[in-house]
């Protein structure tokens, strides 16, 4: 589990590809102080397992599902991506929770400037995924844990502050270019208890309903 506080942008060093399989070598100096083969890095919000290491780098192999999932097909040599390693127990919970599952991918549509803030519009690859994405609640982009100022038929707004801006990959992002998302987990997991069905039983339905969580002051 991550919290979306990205600790490093690494540099791509290295690219493999077989078909829709990839293994990737990354540049990295602070993420791999202590690192362990088999540990969690989020690499721009993918939650990837370290096969490889050294002082200076790590490698990470990426599966059928995450190619297809994510933008990590389209990285380059040489482009930056934001680093986060998996939460310690008992550290600082500065973001929100942040799994590295991503659910999709976004376009940024539009970058604009609004005071010290940079205002990032992102149209979602799927319009479904809008249902999970709330103004004032957390969403993750590219790894990094930040706040929905705003939703549109499929897009959504967020603001970020220099600090921000200026510690990750985001920087380098404009309009044009694709970032990946991870909705809110907690919103997931509320939305499928409530609406879930078994595969062979339509009558099958959750008894958690809306008027059961208001019946018992949750909503």
């Amino acid at each position: 589990m991550f919290t979306g506080l990205v600790e490093e942008v690494g540099k791509m060093k290295g690219i493999t590809k077989q078909g829709e399989a990839m293994k990737l070598v990354i540049g990295a100096a602070h993420v791999t102080v202590g690192v362990m083969l088999g540990d969690s890095i989020s690499v721009n919000g993918v939650c990837l397992t370290v096969t490889s290491f050294d002082a200076a780098s790590f490698s990470a192999d990426v599966m059928p599902e995450t190619y297809r999932k994510s933008n990590l097909h389209q990285l380059r040599a040489g482009e930056r991506v934001n680093l986060e390693r998996a939460m310690q127990a008992g550290g600082r919970f500065g973001g929100h929770i942040v799994q590295g599952h991503i659910d999709g991918t976004g376009t940024i549509t539009r970058r604009e400037t609004d005071a010290n803030a940079v205002v990032y519009t992102v149209q979602l690859s799927d319009a479904d995924m809008l249902r999970y994405v709330i103004p004032k609640g957390s969403i993750t982009v590219d790894g990094i844990s930040l706040t929905v100022v705003d939703t549109e038929a499929n897009s959504f707004a967020v603001s970020i502050i220099p600090h921000t801006l200026g510690e990750t990959a985001l920087q380098h992002k404009h309009a044009g270019d694709t970032v990946n998302i991870e909705c809110d987990v907690i919103g997931k997991y509320v939305d499928h208890l409530l609406h879930f069905k078994r595969p062979d039983s339509a009558k099958s339905q959750s008894k958690l309903t809306t008027s059961f969580l208001m019946e018992n002051g949750f909503l």
